[in-house]
């Protein structure tokens, strides 16, 4: 696992995470009433001090309550203004050294305000909803709200009985004690803070497939109503599960999970283990298949391959746009040539001043961003050859398996696999603004050196 954390602040959320230290798991014990939208927690952070002694360190936290802090079990000295919750231990931590953060905390848990609208936890109708990229994780619980610090989770979570907590990572226990039920789920794999997900409501489980003797288990979680349509729209995720594995190696953690909220959401998101769509996503006619792709897909580039900081999200996005265009290839659909075309004719009418490496915060989630770094992807593989490029691929997801990565480290990655150099590939895709011109697929290189008789 290779973790290749920024050595300062996220330059596009300088007030989101500490790189004063690290979190190596976080246990989280919650209480959440749906009426009033209430929510009382508790956190038990472990977590490992810098090369520097640690005499403050932050933590990211929404306007709570807050009811008890310590370090250690000592009481340290704190304050808590503007989602940050700064606390002073009351010996400062050696360099290196383990130490443990507890904090308790209550209130009613509201979005995170950000220029893309709230983000975290939402309130719905009838249960509750998290989907936190990039900076809404703070909306519900104390972290080092960083992409690159990633931790294992466990998670408790209590609420009436009516409803169902479906969480990323494996459901450890469920007990039913009078009109309340406690769910814990444990979530072995290093996640980012924001790739903490959470749906709370009345839904029906299915099981996705016959996962069979180690395959991955795939549970969809829906409205009831909803049921017969989504079991068309997602009917064909297995044999996505079997190609991306194909692909792009083993996925990546325990089980996967999908949840369809009886609510509409602009777009879906995915967490880690988890992906959440809305109910304007499930139309019975496949009409939103190659997003199931993209958050699938998501699973192995952006949550087991995460990156260092908020700049290289294109190693996120395009990587997921791209599997939705092996997808299509491979199911009968178009071509990925011939969508890389579409996304290249899209690209050529707009504006051309996206720097793929850099996008800048006001544009990280720019659609460009995602066909770009589709596009970008493409001209790798047809530079390389399907042989290489997918061994590269593979490759990435495997070395970098629960790491955090940047630009560079696929640059120089994707260099131990080309035939030749690819910095001027790089140069014109990924740190250039001008569009290229559209790749085009090289003939499939011969098995064996072509006779007289086969090159006449």
């Amino acid at each position: 696992m290779a973790v290749q954390q920024s050595a300062g602040a996220d330059p596009y959320f300088p007030e989101h995470g500490d790189p004063r230290y690290r979190v190596h798991r976080y246990e989280l014990t919650l209480d959440y009433r749906p009426g009033p939208n209430r929510l009382a927690g508790a956190a038990r952070i472990n977590a490992i001090a810098g090369r520097s002694p640690l005499a403050e360190f932050t933590l990211n936290l929404s306007d709570f309550k807050i009811g008890r802090v310590r370090v250690d079990g000592r009481q340290p000295h704190y304050t808590h203004r503007g989602g940050r919750l700064r606390v002073r231990p009351a010996k400062p931590v050696r360099p290196g050294a383990a130490f443990t953060v507890e904090v308790h905390w209550s209130g009613n848990p509201k979005p995170v305000p950000s220029p893309w609208g709230g983000l975290g936890w939402e309130e719905l109708e009838d249960g509750a909803l998290v989907a936190s990229q990039p900076i809404g994780a703070p909306s519900w619980y104390p972290c080092n709200d960083r992409p690159a610090d990633k931790a294992a989770y466990q998670i408790s979570i209590t609420t009436p009985s009516a409803y169902a907590v479906v969480a990323g990572g494996r459901l450890l226990t469920r007990t039913t004690k009078a009109s309340t039920t406690t769910w814990v789920y444990e979530q072995s794999a290093p996640t980012s803070s924001y790739l903490v997900g959470l749906a709370i409501g009345k839904y029906q489980t299915v099981l996705l497939g016959d996962p069979g003797p180690g395959g991955v288990p795939q549970h969809g979680h829906i409205p009831a109503h909803l049921l017969p349509e989504f079991s068309r729209d997602f009917a064909r995720q297995p044999q996505m599960m079997d190609l991306f594995q194909e692909l792009f190696g083993p996925y990546p953690f325990d089980e996967y999970a999908v949840v369809v909220t009886d609510e509409e959401l602009d777009v879906p998101v995915e967490a880690q283990g988890l992906s959440l769509f809305g109910a304007n996503h499930v139309d019975g006619a496949r009409g939103s298949e190659r997003l199931v792709a993209h958050e699938l897909a998501h699973q192995w580039f952006g949550n087991s391959v995460s990156i260092a900081d908020w700049r290289h999200i294109w190693l996120n996005e395009g990587f997921a746009k791209y599997a939705e265009w092996l997808w299509s290839e491979r199911s009968g659909g178009r071509s990925a040539q011939q969508l890389a075309a579409a996304a290249h004719r899209l690209l050529s009418g707009q504006p051309q001043d996206l720097r793929l490496a850099d996008p800048g915060r006001k544009s990280m989630f720019d659609d460009r961003l995602y066909e770009r770094g589709g596009l970008t992807v493409h001209a790798v593989r047809c530079a390389m050859g399907d042989d290489a490029f997918f061994r590269m691929l593979r490759g990435w997801a495997g070395l970098h398996r629960g790491g955090a990565v940047t630009t560079t480290t696929f640059t120089a990655h994707v260099g131990r696999f080309a035939d030749e150099p690819l910095d001027d590939l790089f140069e014109a895709w990924v740190y250039g603004t001008a569009l290229p011109p559209l790749p085009t697929q090289i003939p499939a290189r011969p098995a064996h050196p072509p006779t007289n008789a086969e090159s006449a």
